[in-house]
């Protein structure tokens, strides 16, 4: 069984484990880095606490719910608040299958939890919807990014211009009157290709043509 270990080919996914069972916290090393996956283990949750503060690509967290320090709730509720908008996916592994610790655990900014004993298709399945939460995050931003760009460029052009009803010129915030094209490069990246359009070029060629003086054609 395969699962990518990068967003769409493009960033990469670091995962976490947090657990102070040695033995729990093998079983997941090996598991995801059989998948492929680069893995921080730690037994602490102040340790996975500190790395998930300071980590600024996508991550996929999975912590359990009692350790020394802080626990995986505790985690989760920390990271939320003081990282709202971070890219990460918080897995609670847990023993509590209550319906009310569920929701406190999902109240708390956990994403998903797999309760103890896990199966390993079950948790290869929720590690890969994390995966694709996270490629929706990381898409979305990017696209974001983008649109703030555009609008910051498009912005240099916005408001009333005043132009000429005859020569087409435009009026800057100086007084001065440019020609359209001057004003356009002068305030965005657009550069301009002269030609000449089919109406004007069939103008052109329908005009007489000039005869210079002593030099009248005769019949």
């Amino acid at each position: 069984m395969t699962l990518a270990p990068t967003l769409s080919n493009r960033t990469p996914v670091q995962m976490l484990i947090a657990d102070d069972d040695p033995f729990i916290r093998k079983i997941l090393e090996t598991m995801l880095r059989g998948w492929g996956h680069h893995v921080h283990a730690f037994s602490e949750g102040l340790d996975a606490c500190s790395y998930l503060s300071a980590i600024e690509q996508p991550c996929l967290a999975i912590l359990d719910w009692i350790m020394p320090g802080l626990d995986g709730i505790e985690i989760c509720r920390k990271i939320r608040a003081t990282r709202p908008e971070a890219p990460l996916y918080l897995i609670l592994l847990t023993v509590n299958s209550e319906k009310k610790d569920i929701v406190s655990g999902l109240a708390a900014g956990a994403n998903d939890y797999v309760t103890k004993p896990f199966h390993e298709a079950e948790l290869h399945a929720r590690i890969h919807v994390g995966m694709r939460m996270l490629d929706l995050q990381q898409k979305l931003s990017d696209r974001i990014s983008e649109l703030s760009q555009a609008n910051a460029a498009v912005g240099h052009l916005q408001g009333l211009l005043p132009i000429c009803s005859y020569c087409k010129s435009i009026r800057d915030d100086q007084n001065y009157w440019q020609r359209v094209e001057h004003y356009i490069c002068a305030h965005s990246d657009v550069r301009f290709s002269h030609g000449i359009c089919p109406n004007c070029l069939d103008s052109l060629l329908k005009e007489p043509v000039p005869v210079m003086a002593g030099h009248a054609l005769e019949e």
